[in-house]
């Protein structure tokens, strides 16, 4: 079964937000997952939402989710990310 992962990111600091971006793309490429969405300015329906940046990946189970979040190799690089923004992610699996 499908799993997304759902990242609502406010970026603080551009700068070193790049650091992340530099490598993310590298390291995500050794996993199964797939990049469905990258959107900087969502439209809003209801509510506010106060991020700069929302990511929606698919990986093809939970296990090759937590293969790819808890690599070492993520791990590297996920402190740029923390460190430059503020970050509510979730995990939402797919009904098939």
């Amino acid at each position: 079964m499908s799993v997304y992962f759902i990242a609502n990111i406010r970026i603080e600091d551009e700068e070193a937000y790049q650091q992340y971006l530099y490598d993310v793309d590298r390291v995500f490429a050794m996993h199964s997952g797939e990049y469905l969405a990258v959107e900087d300015e969502p439209r809003v329906l209801e509510g506010s939402w106060p991020y700069s940046r929302l990511v929606l990946i698919r990986f093809p189970s939970e296990e090759a989710l937590d293969r790819w979040y808890r690599s070492g190799e993520y791990q590297a690089i996920l402190r740029h990310r923390l460190g430059a923004a503020q970050c509510d992610t979730v995990v939402v699996r797919g009904r098939r």
